[in-house]
């Protein structure tokens, strides 16, 4: 008997486990014979993405592990940072090139008042040592002190005077002094006392430089008393002149326009100094 055209197919078995897909000429997941493989990725990323395009996968799991290094290069730098304090809020110190030294007295320079007919005054003792210096080398800052004791060249052993020249230097390690500098000079004017002093900016030396000088009214005696200021970055400079004279002296004594004339040659020239220690 003759089979029927058209059979009737079995009724499928709904319980019956489906085979798993098969690659294109190749079975279970195996490439085909001739079709290379992919290299394995990162674990967990997927080798390729339904619907999109050959290679898409890779390309973003790459584009992944890229930002990811770069994120982690990027905790190792910030690590790096904090540990040498990069983060700091504290800003940094700025001294202009200037150095410490411990005898401040050695870069001082004289020469101003020398050629102004001064000399160092002899000392009495070994006590009394002149000129005197001293220096700290501190946390937040570093200071440095000279002063000399000066007399007339030509002053007879009658003549009663006293002349100092005191100099200090501080380089700021810790706090900008820059805010403040102008005003503490500024002050000497508001000072309610015998004395009048007027303050003047001084071009040409350092950030900024200030004159203070003291106007004695009525008074009997040759004296003057000129402060020459100085900043620069965050180091500050002052020279003081104070000198005394008695009324019968026969020594001539400085004006205060010749005193102030002295301070800056010498500050010019002391601050120059100053300089070439960081390199000694």
């Amino acid at each position: 008997m003759p089979a029927p055209q058209n059979p009737v197919p079995p009724p499928q078995n709904p319980y019956a486990q489906q085979p798993p897909p098969q690659g294109p000429g190749g079975g279970y997941g195996y490439p085909a014979a001739g079709i290379p493989s992919l290299p394995p990725g990162p674990p967990g990323t997927p080798v390729g993405t339904p619907g999109a395009p050959e290679g898409a996968g890779r390309t973003k799991a790459g584009w992944l592990w890229a930002i990811g290094g770069a994120v982690a290069a990027s905790a190792i730098w910030a690590s790096v940072l904090f540990a040498t304090g990069s983060f700091s809020d504290e800003p940094s110190p700025d001294l202009a090139g200037y150095g410490y030294t411990g005898d401040l007295c050695a870069d001082t320079s004289l020469t101003p008042f020398e050629n102004a007919h001064f000399k160092t005054k002899a000392s009495t003792s070994s006590k009394d040592a002149n000129p005197q210096h001293s220096g700290a080398q501190l946390n937040t800052m570093d200071t440095m002190s000279c002063n000399v004791s000066l007399e007339p060249a030509n002053a007879s052993s009658a003549d009663y005077s006293s002349t100092w020249m005191y100099n200090t230097v501080t380089l700021h390690k810790k706090t900008d002094p820059a805010p403040e500098f102008a005003d503490s000079y500024r002050s000497y004017e508001k000072q309610e006392t015998s004395a009048r002093y007027t303050v003047e900016n001084v071009p040409g030396i350092g950030d900024e430089a200030y004159l203070v000088t003291r106007r004695d009214d009525g008074s009997s005696s040759n004296s003057s008393y000129v402060i020459l200021a100085v900043r620069e970055g965050w180091v500050t400079y002052q020279s003081t002149w104070s000198s005394y004279a008695s009324s019968s002296s026969t020594a001539r004594q400085p004006t205060s326009t010749e005193v102030a004339t002295m301070l800056k040659t010498s500050a010019t020239e002391t601050l120059k100094r100053l300089q070439s220690t960081r390199s000694r």
